[in-house]
């Protein structure tokens, strides 16, 4: 078997040193300049029967477990609380139309979201803060996360299933009319009015 080259090699050492994904541009700028496209490309095909895999998620790289082999690591604990109905929502309007603020996320759902539901989701990893947006007020915007696409195995935004695909797989409660307009639905129509208590956790 051909031995890799020493840029090859290189790459590799730093992503499995490296605390956190990297971008190709980090990678590079950590080897000086060196060109790591191909090299990458060499790894990702190298690791592609192995127990662990490289992955691209958000344009960051990482080595992660094989699918596969997921289950013989893991371990006996506490799972995390499932999201409720509100951050689920939230998360998904999140994704499918950042960066967006509190205000149009209240607008898409037809109902208020208290700010717990963002901090849930901040917590988590899965949101961010974007920034502001440059108009009168300017209200934060929110973002999904490269720890966002990871969780969910997707290697960019342009991944995420349509609605059909996630209630064909079990993962969301029947959906009503907002959350319809939420993740894009061409047959959208007005909310139905929420009741108070909608966005309780």
């Amino acid at each position: 078997m051909e031995a890799p080259d020493d840029l090859v090699r290189a790459v590799e050492a730093t992503l499995f040193a490296a605390e956190a994904p990297m971008t190709a541009e980090e990678i590079s700028a950590h080897l000086e300049g060196a060109e790591v496209r191909g090299p990458l490309a060499e790894l990702q095909a190298t690791y592609a029967l192995r127990g662990v895999h490289l992955v691209e998620r958000g344009k960051r790289w990482q080595f992660q477990t094989a699918p596969d082999m997921a289950h013989l690591l893991r371990r006996e604990k506490e799972q995390l609380r499932r999201l409720s109905r509100a951050a689920t929502e939230v998360l998904a309007i999140v994704a499918y139309h950042e960066p967006v603020s509190r205000a149009e996320i209240e607008g898409i759902r037809g109902v208020q979201t208290s700010a717990g539901t963002l901090d849930v989701l901040m917590e988590a990893g899965w949101v961010r803060v974007e920034g502001r947006r440059e108009v009168p007020g300017r209200p934060v915007i929110y973002a999904t996360t490269p720890d966002f696409l990871s969780h969910f195995g997707l290697k960019s935004r342009r991944d995420l299933p349509g609605i059909d695909e996630l209630k064909a797989a079990g993962l969301l409660d029947p959906v009503d009319e907002a959350y319809d307009v939420a993740i894009g639905s061409d047959t959208a129509h007005e909310p139905e009015p929420a009741e108070p208590d909608a966005d309780e956790d």
